[in-house]
């Protein structure tokens, strides 16, 4: 890994905040449902924000860990 770049444990703390992200925003979804277009809107946004996190963070990981 790059000195200036985030740590292993960094990652592995920002993969589990953004997999515990999606999984509420899922709960939420899944008691309350989607209440009009505006709801839709910010729970696709926050799902964009979660994904891509978990996902950037999980390359990042798996990249570190085959050197």
């Amino acid at each position: 890994m790059s000195r200036f770049g985030p740590s292993r444990g960094e990652l592995k703390l920002r993969l589990a905040i953004s997999l515990g992200g999606l999984a509420l925003l899922a709960a939420a979804y899944g008691l309350n449902g989607i209440s009009g277009i505006a709801s839709l809107e910010i729970g696709l946004i926050a799902a964009a924000f979660f994904g891509g996190s978990a996902i950037s963070s999980l390359i990042k990981l798996r990249r570190s860990g085959k050197k």
